[in-house]
């Protein structure tokens, strides 16, 4: 896993994940992305960051393989302990954070982007919480916040996808764009927020966390009991061995196994 930080002479930060194949994440990762955003948050000289991501697709959640060669549920602690600390640190983050989202973007990857202030997207993204499919549960508090309540519903409920491109219309996804122009989309937007007084922008933030009508932190800690439960019933643990069986080539998973995303 590796995660860059730049700071540009325009005061946009890029932070950069980068975990082949499908920058599937370890906890360690999760942790990682969330050290990052709160450095970046804390530097005065950062005045908007832009989250993107190397390789294939933005993000395809936990690394199964790191839950498949644990034991106990220390690998499915850490995880949801990690995954809340990085979903938690973009939406704290004290300056605006664009989401570059390219390719496949589904179970933690959601928590990212539906907790991000803009979302730019590549014209082959998609995003999906197919937790239901490995006995788990999360993300639903965040893709609510990037389509209306029936629409996640049935997301959810169905493990379907849906491409960037419809999101355009709930007003959730800015702008979609070739692949090869996202991130100069993704930099034009954060070049437009920098040019204002950070220290507005700085507050403006604040402000818009303090009037949002659901606590995304509690409600994302709520979704993830539900997985805690599923766990210790042994369901998450029967699905989760029967999508590693069908997934052997990566050994990762889309949307994580024993944690909720």
């Amino acid at each position: 896993m590796s995660i860059s930080s730049e700071l540009r002479d325009d005061g946009v930060r890029v932070i950069t994940m980068n975990a082949p194949p499908v920058n599937a994440l370890t906890v360690q990762g999760w942790f990682d992305v969330a050290a990052a955003l709160d450095a970046a948050g804390a530097d005065p000289a950062t005045k908007v960051v832009v989250l993107r991501a190397e390789g294939k697709g933005f993000n395809a959640g936990v690394d199964i393989k790191e839950m498949q060669h644990s034991s106990g549920f220390d690998a499915l602690i850490g995880a949801n302990k990690g995954c809340y600390a990085a979903f938690k640190a973009v939406y704290e983050c004290a300056v605006p954070v664009v989401a570059a989202v390219n390719g496949f973007c589904v179970g933690g990857g959601v928590g990212l982007v539906g907790n991000a202030d803009i979302v730019v997207a590549s014209d082959d993204a998609f995003f999906g919480v197919p937790e239901v499919n490995q006995g788990a549960l999360g993300a639903a508090t965040h893709m609510a916040r990037l389509v209306p309540q029936h629409m996640m519903r049935t997301l959810y409920f169905t493990a379907r996808t849906i491409p960037a491109a419809d999101l355009v219309q709930f007003g959730s996804v800015l702008e979609v764009v070739p692949r090869e122009d996202l991130l100069d989309a993704a930099l034009r937007v954060a070049g437009e927020v920098a040019t204002k007084d950070t220290r507005v922008i700085r507050a403006a933030k604040e402000a818009l966390n303090g009037i949002d009508p659901i606590d995304v932190n509690k409600s994302y800690r709520w979704e993830q009991g539900f997985t805690f439960e599923l766990n210790l019933m042994g369901v998450s643990d029967e699905l989760r061995d029967e999508f590693a069986g069908t997934s052997k080539s990566n050994g990762t998973s889309q949307t994580g196994s024993k944690e909720s995303k």
